[in-house]
């Protein structure tokens, strides 16, 4: 009875989630286990372990940004899960956003500068601030290699959000790099899907219209599905049975949202 899908995307890194899982870096109960940092467990525990055997069986791919600090270690936990349960799947890691390491040079030699945006700045931490993580977002490319390379699972770090979705349609549709309305179009689906619910009506200004939908409404948020094809264009649905609501308002107040001033 599940819509078919062909590719299960999840974003799980906020900035202030960099900064919790920075704080648990060289923790060896941290999260993960790893010792070296954390990556979203929950992600493994949660929907890895008991969706596997219907993603296996039915040949979704999944495109994750759970690796947080440690990407390489949440691909090892995908393994151990699969392995355990006898499957097999290939799963990419997604690596070099994290630039922690390099912070200080980076800060020293002027090659990292403050953010500015409308007016606003942001100043660099001065040489007795604590730095917690630093981050390159990286985009759409490693998560096609992986895919072109035939990854099943696309594990990465921090990463342009709305490139978990970018990615998949550049590889399915054999986007090229400079048809930049076919990218454009395939970010600002990807910024449709980033945020899960708040495009079924979880961001919506008439709230009540969609947190009293049958199906349980917001107690049952059916998560937003993006219907593709290859000239850019893109349909919004959600689940069958599900509560939340699509149409043109809540789909409209999510990309605004995601856009900043228009």
């Amino acid at each position: 009875s599940d819509p078919p899908i062909d590719y299960l995307v999840g974003d799980y890194l906020a900035e202030v989630t960099m900064g919790l899982l920075a704080k648990k870096r060289g923790v060896k109960t941290a999260k993960g286990g790893t010792g070296k940092g954390a990556y979203i467990a929950e992600f493994v525990t949660s929907v890895w372990a008991p969706l596997m055997n219907d993603i296996l069986a039915k040949g979704i791919k999944v495109v994750v940004n759970s690796g947080g600090l440690d990407p390489v270690a949440c691909k090892e936990h995908i393994e151990q899960v699969a392995a355990k349960a006898g499957k097999e799947v290939k799963v990419a890691a997604v690596i070099g956003d994290d630039l922690y390491s390099q912070c200080g040079h980076l800060i020293k030699s002027g090659a990292a500068k403050e953010f500015a945006l409308e007016g606003e700045r942001e100043t660099l931490p001065g040489p007795k601030s604590k730095v917690l993580s630093m981050n390159a977002y990286l985009g759409a490319k490693p998560i096609v290699d992986a895919l072109d390379q035939g990854a099943q699972v696309v594990v990465t770090g921090r990463c342009v959000d709305s490139a978990l979705v970018l990615a998949p349609l550049i590889h399915e549709f054999g986007w090229r790099w400079d048809a930049w309305d076919m990218l454009a179009s395939g970010s600002l689906i990807g910024h449709l899907l980033e945020c899960g619910c708040q495009c079924t009506g979880g961001n919506y200004t008439d709230w009540r219209l969609s947190a009293n939908t049958p199906n349980g409404g917001w107690s049952n948020m059916g998560f937003p599905i993006a219907e593709c094809a290859s000239d850019g264009r893109c349909v919004i649905t959600k689940p069958p049975g599900t509560g939340g609501l699509v149409n043109i308002h809540t789909v409209g107040e999510q990309m605004l949202y995601e856009m900043g001033n228009p």
